[in-house]
């Protein structure tokens, strides 16, 4: 257990390595921050610093940077510009951004209650879809993205695990088979009280036919019918074909998320 004083004019701040990847800031003995390391599976290492000043803050930010390795990363609302102000004057920079969606459920309000798979194309409704195909589309996909724009690209809850399991509940994905095989998939996550289109993927090779807006027109519509009205879901910045997608069938921004690194 390491400890670093610092007296600033108004406090006395003690920073205190507690573990291999957790850090405390004491002052009078009370806890008034805590700094935490986050290993991804993907290799990359997330910080966040929770902090009642600005000055507490810097000292966990000065004791952590140098004892870790870089890059590293963190994720913060675009709109606390407080907290995204500490991390760029700890030398944190914009990587990308995440829009933050909020998409209706209502077909008659996203027009996909007509959409139909493109021919020889058919959709496994969620829930029904075969876990062993699923498992099996899940890892050519993963393949997929990591020879190209690498899982650093995908969105924080999408990483590939340590023991190569990713489908941790078949009964919320469903799926496109075409010529008895899965090419493509949409997945609904839980998050707080509202459900998040977690991810659509579909297989190169087959993509720009309509299969992703046929798999959200199934998980919004499964939604919907279930009695929620509203759906969230995070789409990168670069990702042109995801924003248009969004885009037309009604969802609304509703904020931003900033990945930021310092290497």
């Amino acid at each position: 257990m390491d400890s670093v004083h610092y007296t600033p004019a108004e406090r006395a701040v003690v920073i205190t390595r507690v573990a291999e990847l957790h850090w405390h800031a004491l002052e009078d003995d009370r806890v008034v921050g805590r700094g935490e390391a986050s290993p991804r599976p993907d290799g990359r290492i997330f910080l966040s610093i929770d902090a009642w000043h600005d000055v507490v803050f810097e000292r966990l930010a000065e004791a952590m940077l140098p004892a870790l390795p870089r890059p590293l990363y963190t994720v913060v609302d675009e709109e606390d510009v407080e907290l995204t102000s500490q991390w760029r004057r700890a030398g944190f920079a914009t990587r990308r951004r995440e829009w933050e969606y909020l998409v209706p459920t209502d077909p008659r309000t996203t027009g996909l209650g007509a959409v139909l798979p493109p021919p020889g194309v058919t959709i496994v409704p969620v829930g029904e879809a075969d876990d062993g195909l699923l498992r099996e589309l899940d890892r050519v996909i993963r393949d997929e993205v990591e020879a190209t724009v690498g899982w650093q690209e995908m969105p924080a809850e999408v990483v590939p695990r340590p023991d190569g399991v990713t489908v941790l509940d078949p009964s919320k994905y469903a799926a496109a088979v075409e010529a008895g095989h899965y090419v493509g998939y949409v997945r609904l996550a839980q998050v707080i009280r509202q459900p998040r289109i977690g991810l659509i993927a579909v297989r190169d090779g087959v993509r720009r036919r309509g299969i992703a807006r046929a798999l959200l027109a199934e998980a919004l519509g499964s939604l919907h019918r279930n009695g929620t009205g509203t759906a969230s879901a995070e789409v990168n910045e670069a990702n042109g074909a995801a924003l248009a997608l969004f885009d037309r069938v009604g969802a609304r921004r509703a904020g931003s998320n900033l990945e930021l690194v310092v290497r």
